[in-house]
């Protein structure tokens, strides 16, 4: 695992509007460091989701650098193309969706198993990767269960389970308590903040909800596509 985690430095990211361009993403830089969550939070249309693409690679910042572990994404010393950038979200990057987006057709299991068979491993390896992953979430009984047999919560955790089976540098979670009341939406958070401890992965977690970021290791806010106060710890 590296050390290095994710580096977003000085990033600035716009979209054209009309005869001008609307700026997304301004200036920012943010640094999450491996076996950390930082919870980004900000209103409709503060630039959250233009900064989860830029830190997933899936859009390129008009300047600035992108790290993610020792790969220099954009920016000095950059030399991936598009292909190179394709592997590095397949090996390196985890994504937690908003909506799990489960194969309706699939156990638990066997939705982790397809992840982590395509990512390179055995199909006996990658049984048993994802039984472990499913364990380490809180399923180990819940294996042969469809997305329909399954709470709310229980889909959630399949997928961050799926998002960490590759062992990722990074993790990327798009409101993952969104559709979960508080208190499992707090479970969600909790959940995320001790894997990611274990695991080393560099979180970058966009919430909506601050009340459920007690566990976070800090918090960061945005509007208008710029940082509005530094990072700071959560008591």
């Amino acid at each position: 695992m590296t050390t290095t985690g994710l580096l977003l430095d000085h990033v600035t990211l716009s979209y054209p509007d009309g005869d001008g361009r609307l700026t997304a993403v301004d200036d920012v830089s943010l640094v999450v460091a491996p076996g950390t969550t930082t919870a980004l939070l900000g209103p409709s249309g503060s630039g959250k989701s233009s900064l989860l693409a830029i830190a997933a690679t899936l859009t390129l910042p008009d300047s600035g650098l992108v790290q993610v572990g020792p790969a220099v994404v954009t920016g000095a010393g950059a030399t991936l193309g598009e292909p190179e950038r394709a592997e590095l979200r397949r090996r390196s990057i985890g994504i937690v969706f908003q909506q799990p987006k489960l194969l309706p057709s699939l156990t638990a299991h066997e939705q982790l198993v397809v992840t982590a068979h395509m990512l390179g491993g055995s199909l006996p390896d990658a049984r048993e990767r994802a039984a472990e992953m499913l364990a380490r979430v809180g399923l180990e009984r819940e294996l042969g269960r469809r997305p329909h047999q399954l709470s709310g919560g229980q889909r959630q955790r399949v997928n961050i389970a799926r998002a960490l089976v590759g062992d990722p540098a990074v993790l990327l979670v798009d409101e993952p308590t969104s559709a979960l009341d508080h208190e499992r939406g707090t479970q969600i958070v909790d959940l995320l903040t001790e894997l990611t401890r274990t695991t080393g992965a560099a979180t970058l977690l966009v919430s909506h909800d601050e009340s459920t970021l007690g566990s976070v290791d800090a918090t960061v806010h945005i509007a208008d596509g710029r940082l509005v106060e530094p990072a700071r710890a959560v008591a």
